[in-house]
């Protein structure tokens, strides 16, 4: 097959979002401020090239604010914690910086006002996942989680006229639909969220994908494989026309084989992945004749978040940082 019938779709939003690039910048600027080493606790991202480049750096990623040295720095991860975590690390007397992702903090202040109203709150969402544990930390006795549509069949309330459904931000939009419609169903008069949970950055970057998944025979995902997000856009992929789809954690992980009798092939990016990443994963793919690379533009994005305050500059209290694409690319 000629080259020059060969080509790359290359979904635009990707990678970095505003919530990632200040999580990671907190752990980067911690470690100039304090100086090494820096605890984290769980991996400030899901990404592992983002971690072990913070590892070389200083950075020390624990599970448990207990393994902290008294008095250390502490960073709480983008995905956010549990009251109890914030209470625990106070105990320890250590310097916690808090990345937690602003959109997820709103889930959590949409959980305690819901819970201090007496409502049981249904969180859509995967069992164990790091920001469901600490969404539901906020109100434990009034949080049930519902994952899937399966969940949705076999949850319990109290009171079927006080429920309202909260969301991880990182899910697959139109299965959060699918789950709703279900829970629906069995209480007619569930609350919706103020406010949509599922992150701005993981609804452009699936409607990137499902833009350009038709048009290939080969979708390929840059992003870990305890990266939520990114696992959903393999699946939104298939779903929306793709052949094949498959998730990498870097160019190394691409099989050339995957390549044969494809002359499509759409990439993108989950959205804890340096843009490094998906560049490394182009120049794989130009070395086996997909060269010509044309960017696919779902949705514009230009969001930014503030640092976290314990990091901002005293004179500088509210500014907002260098946002996602410019810094790193995203």
């Amino acid at each position: 097959m000629s080259s020059s019938q060969r080509r790359v779709l290359l979904a635009k939003p990707r990678g970095y979002c505003a919530g990632v690039d200040r999580a990671v910048q907190a752990v980067e600027m911690a470690l100039e401020k304090y100086g090494p080493p820096v605890y984290v606790r769980r991996q400030i991202v899901h990404n592992t090239h983002v971690v072990s480049t913070l590892e070389k750096r200083g950075a020390v990623f624990v599970t448990e604010v207990d393994e902290v040295p008294p008095g250390a720095v502490v960073v709480f991860s983008a995905h956010g914690i549990a009251p109890e975590v914030r209470l625990d690390a106070e105990r320890r007397g250590l310097r916690a910086i808090d990345a937690t992702c602003p959109l997820v903090t709103k889930v959590h202040n949409e959980a305690r006002r819901f819970a201090a109203k007496d409502y049981d709150i249904l969180l859509v969402g995967h069992e164990g996942h790091e920001e469901v544990v600490g969404t539901a930390g906020e109100a434990p006795s009034r949080v049930r989680l519902v994952d899937g549509t399966a969940g949705a069949a076999d949850v319990e309330v109290r009171d079927p006229s006080k429920v309202v459904w909260l969301s991880q931000t990182t899910l697959s939009v139109d299965e959060t639909i699918e789950t709703v419609n279900a829970l629906r169903e069995r209480f007619p008069s569930l609350l919706d969220p103020p406010s949509d949970d599922i992150c701005y950055a993981t609804q452009n970057r699936q409607a990137a994908v499902k833009a350009i998944a038709g048009q290939a025979g080969l979708v390929i995902v840059v992003g870990s494989a305890n990266s939520s997000n990114s696992v959903r856009l393999v699946e939104v992929a298939k779903d929306y026309g793709a052949p094949a789809a498959y998730l990498v954690d870097d160019a190394g992980e691409v099989d050339v084989r995957w390549l044969d009798g494809v002359t499509t092939v759409g990439v993108t990016s989950g959205a804890s992945v340096p843009e490094e990443l998906v560049a490394a994963v182009l120049g794989k793919l130009a070395d086996h004749g997909f060269g010509d690379v044309e960017e696919v533009e779902a949705v514009e994005e230009h969001m930014t978040f503030a640092l976290p305050r314990e990091l901002r500059p005293a004179a500088k209290t509210g500014a907002a940082h260098t946002g996602p694409g410019t810094r790193r690319g995203g």
